[in-house]
């Protein structure tokens, strides 16, 4: 009979809990509030029904602008991976537009979209795209030059390389591409909503920090931190565990 052994997965959360309560108890509640005043906090947007219009927002601009630059970055990241004179082109693009913040472009988008959705989508089409096309890229690029060359002597035409040999050897770098892409997105999300917007958690959380309400504030920052993790544990492990199975086969 084997013995049980403890599973330490969720053992994080509670002692994060334990941390807060501790510093807590040592601040101002003004400062940093207790976890049960920012439960208090997200019962009372619930209760006006505001909470659900807040995150509804954020995440129809994340999914309008991570999906648009998901697409390109797909189109792009194999376009340079299989062809060194295009990927020589794009290397010294893809380092400068990397180098400059996500943020940095909420300024600029929203003089040519003005304030609200289009400029949020902008930001996070600029900060997704550049590093899913380079993770798309290099896995292409990374394929055995054996199978191509094999699939071509088969007499496969372009079309039929990419479809039946590119892209399904590509499935785990495309997926880990997603999980970069959106966490980029999610962060640039959030940066825009707090610099120029007028609803969504980033709009939460500082509208909170100018009227002094530390529980709205940190009730913002757990939304946003449950959103990754959610996108995280249900989609992106199980895509990458599902292609790991397949790639070992």
């Amino acid at each position: 009979m084997t013995a049980l052994r403890p599973h330490w997965r969720w053992a994080g959360i509670p002692a994060l809990l334990v941390v807060w309560m501790l510093l807590a108890s040592r601040l101002p509640a003004y400062v940093l509030p207790q976890p049960w005043g920012v439960a208090a906090e997200a019962a009372r947007w619930l209760r006006d029904g505001k909470l659900w219009p807040q995150l509804g927002a954020s995440l129809v601009e994340e999914a309008a602008g991570f999906v648009l630059a998901s697409l390109a970055a797909l189109g792009a990241g194999l376009a340079a991976g299989l062809s060194r004179p295009v990927r020589d082109a794009v290397t010294p693009i893809h380092a400068l537009f990397m180098s400059i913040p996500p943020v940095a472009w909420a300024p600029l988008t929203m003089i040519v979209f003005g304030l609200g959705m289009g400029a949020i989508v902008a930001v996070i089409f600029v900060a997704s795209f550049f590093p899913m096309a380079i993770a798309i890229q290099q896995g292409v690029a990374g394929l055995a030059e054996g199978e191509l060359r094999a699939a071509r002597t088969l007499g496969a035409t372009r079309a039929q390389l990419l479809v039946h040999v590119v892209l399904p050897a590509s499935l785990p770098a495309i997926t880990a591409a997603l999980r970069i892409g959106f966490s980029q997105a999610w962060r640039a999300l959030v940066a825009a909503e707090m610099i120029g917007a007028t609803r969504g958690i980033g709009w939460m959380v500082s509208m909170g920090g100018q009227v002094g309400n530390a529980e709205q504030v940190l009730l913002g920052m757990v939304l946003i931190g449950l959103v990754a993790w959610l996108m995280e544990s249900l989609v992106f492990r199980r895509l990458e565990r599902h292609y790991q199975r397949w790639s070992a086969r």
